[in-house]
């Protein structure tokens, strides 16, 4: 326990330091750096594979569900993922020094709003090797040092994927210690980030239920998080039948164990009337075990919905299904099982659409588009370090620019107050 400690408040301390040169450094040597580390993740890909093996192993013997071994794996698509992923956030236009808004006052005064780093970043991850690439990207193209604690099961990739990271930075001849993985699985770890006012700025944590919730009830250090992403399609009267069946099933389908993928579908009344069991029909053609609620029970190859299957994240090849009165039935749905995530809806009736967008406060909201978009590449940001469901400075996908402060910068000529 002790030597946790240690370890640490050294790790945060050079944190520290580190943050206070990235918040100088200039565009250029970090976008070198990050171009260098996606050259040396592609190069290093048959030992980040090989390593990944090891955590797939480990996460086999652990007994991780199907869903949370393939948010593990890695193969040489997923590794070139990552890669683009890295230069992508490299091409980025720096949001460090950014004026964001710029007046001058009736005495003089010009002040100007300027984005500014936050310092040090700390990010508590599962199972997703790939986070340790992404966030390290993104905290440091914000001017920020981040310290990284992925699970015990992705230990081997991260630590293969931090040293291309690592090697990065040694090109661009900037601090190591901007870019830090927690070398170690003990959760002891964890607990001490959490504690950390005085090195860490801000928590992300990207995991399941159980790590957020941890997260957010003992951390001393401000969060930003979602708990769940419980995410609903809602297929109004006017939806285009061929769009609801292609968004539903993408959203559902595509990849279960991201937290973007749909939960529950909401079917309006009207709808089912005139095109029958159609999506039900489509979810178990594709191998989803569908629990069926109110108005859709008894449908071939379906199982009865029980009440805590609604407002429940599967993270599998389950998705729970009831009718509701319109657009209004739905929104009070989401209101009570919803977790403020991602929400989707089918249809062609702008003011329906409209009255949706208004009267949800997701953190994200989508029209005749699949719930596999919340996703920060997906929305043009390179990568995302997670997604926020909070109100309160991030929310929705945390990319670079989202990873920044500000601070105000006023300039007078010997202006006075009188």
């Amino acid at each position: 326990m002790t030597e946790i400690k240690e370890m640490m408040h050294e790790i945060g301390a050079n944190a520290r330091a580190a943050a206070a040169i990235l918040a100088a450094t200039p565009s250029e040597a970090k976008q070198k750096a990050l171009e260098a580390a996606a050259d040396a993740v592609w190069a290093q890909r048959a030992h980040i594979i090989a390593e990944n093996a090891k955590d797939m192993a480990f996460g086999a013997n652990k007994g991780l569900s199907p869903a949370m071994m393939d948010r593990l794996m890695l193969d040489e698509d997923r590794v070139q993922g990552m890669v683009d992923g890295l230069r992508a956030v490299a091409a980025q236009t720096d949001p460090v020094g950014e004026i964001t808004e710029e007046w001058t006052r009736p005495n003089g005064l010009n002040i100007r709003r300027v984005r500014t780093p936050i310092g040090v970043i700390g990010v508590i991850y599962e199972s997703r090797p790939n986070v340790t690439a992404d966030a390290g990207a993104l905290c440091l193209k914000s001017g920020n040092a981040v310290i990284l604690r992925g699970g015990s099961e992705s230990f081997h990739s991260a630590t293969a994927i931090n040293d291309c990271l690592q090697e990065g930075l040694r090109a661009a001849g900037l601090p190591e210690a901007a870019i830090q993985l927690v070398p170690t699985r003990d959760r002891e770890a964890v607990q001490a980030m959490l504690q950390a006012v005085e090195h860490i700025d801000v928590i992300v944590p990207r995991g399941g239920k159980g790590l957020v919730g941890l997260v957010q009830k003992e951390a001393r250090v401000p969060v930003f998080a979602h708990l769940e992403g419980i995410c609903h399609v809602y297929v109004d009267a006017s939806a285009d039948l061929e769009k609801a069946r292609a968004v539903l099933v993408n959203s559902k389908t595509r990849r279960t164990g991201i937290c973007g993928s749909a939960e529950t579908v909401l079917i309006d009344k009207a709808f089912f009337d005139a095109q029958g069991s159609v999506l039900v029909d489509d979810l178990v053609a594709a191998g989803v075990e569908v629990r069926a609620g109110e108005g859709l029970s008894g449908i071939k190859g379906t199982t009865p919905a029980k009440p805590d299957d609604f407002g429940r994240e599967f993270l599998d090849m389950i998705i729970a299904a009831r009718i509701v009165d319109g657009v209004n039935g739905a929104i009070e749905h989401i209101r009570e099982f919803g977790s403020n995530h991602t929400d989707a809806i089918v249809c062609e009736d702008d003011a329906v659409a409209e009255t949706f967008f208004t009267h949800l406060d997701s953190a994200i909201l989508m029209r005749n588009a699949s719930t596999q978009f919340a996703d920060g590449a997906e929305f043009g940001m390179g990568a995302e370090i997670g997604i926020a469901t909070g109100k309160l400075h991030a929310r929705g996908p945390v990319g670079a620019t989202q990873l920044t402060s500000f601070k105000y910068l006023v300039t007078g000529d010997g202006t006075v107050r009188t």
